[in-house]
């Protein structure tokens, strides 16, 4: 073992002299919109059998200035399944002189737990060190060992925006039998060489410059070339699993992982009998229980050896009233199925940004645990951590995206619930007045349902009114001198539909010329987003949720004025949405504004992208539009 660590070393010694880890060597080429350059990178994985793996990790990074330090890395996990071997760090100045060398001592080491909300025994060492000067160049190195084969690193060359790459070298040592398997993602346009063998595979890339994120981009792992890895046969702290398909995958999760553990009180059985008892409905039975949950539980993470992905015993979720993703899911389950109603525990990526499960590659995947009850051709999915969301409600954590639901009989992908366009609305009926002074009075009422309510919801939440008034100042900061006189926001959780009733006035919200007053007629509701203009643009894009907002808003204006302009009536209907803007004369010298604004999901090629920008600026300018006002 010794010999082969000695000759790890020798080969780097041979490649990188003293003067490579100057970043004054780093060509211009890499410097170029780049927070930091990985001069070289080194990762070796072995796989030593079923129940263990070793990774090795060598990398030499110049930081050109204090946003790249965050790129460093020099960290690890560890726990009763994982453990450091060894780890240290060298410091090298402008010269490429060493000025420090940190050993395991001098890194931190501490809980991931903090005390209160994450229950762990997870450890992480890392490296806190300020440098004097910028940029300088590190070295880290370290040795893990994990009994987590479930898990194979994965190879990313580039890590992040604003980081460039001299050169990355990823190898990955297997055992045949285990049966190995890997998945390349996102290689077009990279010149990534790579070497396989019969118990090996390598990879290889060098100058890659660094890039910058557009708007709209897809997320940064669908774009950056990368590969995932697994074993057929792996082994997840102690438990040995199969993943030759999700059947067999899920048989094994099922029994192993989720359902062996199925007792509650029989005071708890008892008490949810009793007030689902009157209730034939399944689904209003349901929300009952999902309600009871809500009110007796909270979420606190959970990451204990194998409860990292064992749900922790039902009873005592029921006896302490606290749980993760995967125990209150679980809980839930069985109290639904102890009041006659079927539903299953089901795997997730969690996160505002869409993430799917990689249906073609049987492996453990997912972040986050919720429950699918199956009724009626319809699959209500439940998120059980939150305390606030409505029943079957799981907002943009976890629409539209591939999951996996567990059965006795297998694992099965499937798709959960997508917000439509017409789902996430926002409909605002106001009216408001103008005086002959220029002041603004007026109010309006805006309903909320799907990402819209999702987003606004938190607003009904809020305790303290100042800081409500304060948010509303911000969003509506396009009326000078903005006065909220009433302000009355509702969340209406069975309608899932989010209210806001707001009285204004503003005391200078008209521009006076001679006799002349002018005025943005859209008082409550622009779009003043115009997407970034790209020379260009590298990166294909996305609207990732789709919304429409429809204003009806009755004006008045001052009878001792007539309208000298009024801004034309304009409808636009393309592939990313319709936007409508119409201006209606009534009598008693009022106007009537219609305005609908829809944006469609979707993906695009980057070649659309100014098309989108220019339907966005255009609608941006005639949400602005004025009218005209002259002194009889």
């Amino acid at each position: 073992m010794k010999i082969k660590i000695f000759l790890f070393l020798l080969t780097f010694s041979q490649i990188f002299s003293q003067n490579d880890f100057s970043p004054l060597t780093v060509s211009k080429e890499l410097k170029e919109k780049a927070n930091s350059v990985v001069r070289y990178q080194n990762i070796e994985v072995t796989i030593k059998s079923q129940k263990s793996y070793r990774i090795r990790k060598r990398k030499i990074i110049t930081v050109l200035n204090e946003y790249g330090l965050k790129n460093v890395d020099a960290r690890e996990y560890y726990s009763s399944s994982e453990s450091v071997n060894s780890i240290e760090a060298i410091i090298y100045d402008l010269i490429g002189k060493e000025v420090k060398k940190i050993k395991r001592k001098d890194f931190k080491d501490q809980s991931v737990a903090d005390g209160f909300s994450v229950l762990t025994d997870n450890r992480i060492i890392y490296l806190d060190y300020t440098p004097t000067q910028y940029p300088f160049t590190i070295e880290y190195i370290s040795d893990v060992t994990s009994s987590n084969t479930a898990f194979i690193p994965s190879w990313y060359p580039i890590d992040d925006y604003y980081e460039s790459v001299q050169k990355s070298v990823f190898k990955l040592g297997f055992i045949p039998e285990l049966g190995f398997k890997y998945k390349e993602l996102n290689f077009e346009g990279y010149d990534i060489k790579k070497t396989e063998e019969s118990n090996s595979i390598s990879y290889s890339v060098e100058n890659l410059v660094a890039e910058k994120p557009e708007d709209y981009s897809p997320s940064f792992k669908e774009i950056v070339p990368n590969v995932i890895f697994g074993l057929e046969n792996f082994s997840l702290e102690g438990v040995e699993g199969s993943a030759k398909s999700w059947e067999e995958f899920g048989k094994i999760w099922y029994k192993e992982l989720v359902y062996d553990d199925s007792k509650i009180s029989a005071e708890t059985v008892e008490e949810i009998n009793k007030i689902t008892n009157n209730i034939k409905d399944p689904i209003e039975k349901a929300k009952v229980i999902y309600k009871y949950v809500q009110n007796k539980t909270r979420y606190v993470s959970i990451q204990l050896g194998i409860g990292g992905w064992k749900p922790m015993s039902a009873k005592d979720v029921d006896r302490l009233g606290y749980g993760d993703c995967k125990a209150l899911s679980n809980y839930t389950r069985i109290l639904l199925e102890n009041v006659g109603v079927k539903s299953f525990y089901t795997v997730i990526y969690g996160d505002t940004n869409k993430r799917d499960l990689d249906k073609d590659f049987v492996s453990l995947q997912g972040n986050h645990a919720i429950l699918t009850l199956p009724y009626n051709d319809k699959n209500y999915f439940l998120e059980c951590t939150s305390q606030t969301n409505p029943f079957a409600f799981g907002g943009d954590f976890t629409d539209d995206r591939y999951a996996l639901i567990i059965k006795e009989e297998g694992a099965f992908v499937l798709k959960t619930n997508q917000f439509k366009t017409l789902d996430s609305y926002q409909n605002t009926i106001g009216n408001y007045s103008i005086t002959e002074n220029g002041e603004l009075n007026g109010g309006f009422e805006s309903k909320s349902g799907g990402i819209q309510y999702d987003n606004k919801a938190f607003l009904g939440r809020e305790k303290d009114k100042n800081k409500l008034y304060k948010h509303y100042k911000e969003r509506y900061g396009w009326i000078n001198g903005l006065k909220i006189n009433s302000l009355e926001v509702n969340e209406n959780q069975e309608n899932i539909e989010f209210v806001e009733k707001l009285s204004i006035s503003s005391s200078n919200y008209c521009t006076s010329a001679g006799n002349s007053l002018y005025f943005p007629v859209n008082a409550f509701n622009r779009s003043e987003n115009i997407p970034k203009k790209y020379r260009n643009r590298k990166y294909d894009f996305e609207l990732s949720r789709g919304f429409q907002d429809q204003d009806v808003v009755e004006v008045s204006l001052p009878v001792n004025y007539d309208i000298e302009y009024l801004p034309e009536e304009l409808v636009i209907e393309n592939k990313f949405g319709k936007y409508s803007f119409k201006l209606v004369k009534l009598e008693n010298n009022k106007l009537k504004l219609i305005r609908i604004l829809a944006i469609d999901s979707g993906s695009f090629s980057k070649e659309e992208y100014e098309e989108y920008r220019a339907f966005r600026e255009q609608i941006a300018k005639h949400d602005n539009s004025k009218i005209v006002l002259t002194k009889k």
